[in-house]
């Protein structure tokens, strides 16, 4: 089952609804209907709320739904996403050196917009990647 179905089912069998969950936890109307539909995953606090307001235990929310423990995996694997942001700088890196290499055969406006535009999508890259893990 999935973390949303498994959600769902907990919500019915306690006899609420997606508001009076809401309301519950803190959190808003859409964001129960998005984690039952699959759409966004719940936090681990959230979780735990859920957990205690159901009557459920972590385990059954948890382990009970394979989508859920791989998004677990995915968003804690911090050593994995520190590697793939360093691979992405350093070909990024790699890219405007090759570039500066090869400049005197380019012309200068070329060269200005090519360092520009990766130096734009390593610092896009990098804040993406702070802003997720917040």
């Amino acid at each position: 089952m999935t973390i949303g179905e498994l959600l769902r089912e907990a919500r019915l069998q306690s006899g609420m609804t997606q508001e009076g969950v809401a309301e519950a936890i803190g959190v808003s109307r859409q964001s129960v209907s998005n984690w039952e539909n699959d759409k966004t995953y719940p936090d681990v606090i959230n979780i735990i709320r859920l957990s205690d307001l159901y009557q459920v235990s972590l385990d059954v929310l948890l382990k009970g739904s394979e989508d859920y423990m791989g998004h677990l995996d995915e968003s804690t694997d911090i050593v994995k996403s520190n590697r793939n942001l360093i691979r992405t700088i350093v070909f990024g890196v790699l890219l405007i050196v090759l570039i500066l290499f090869i400049s005197p055969w380019l012309a200068l406006q070329f060269v200005l917009s090519s360092i520009f535009t990766i130096t734009l999508a390593l610092v896009g890259i990098v804040y993406f990647e702070i802003i997720s893990r917040f």
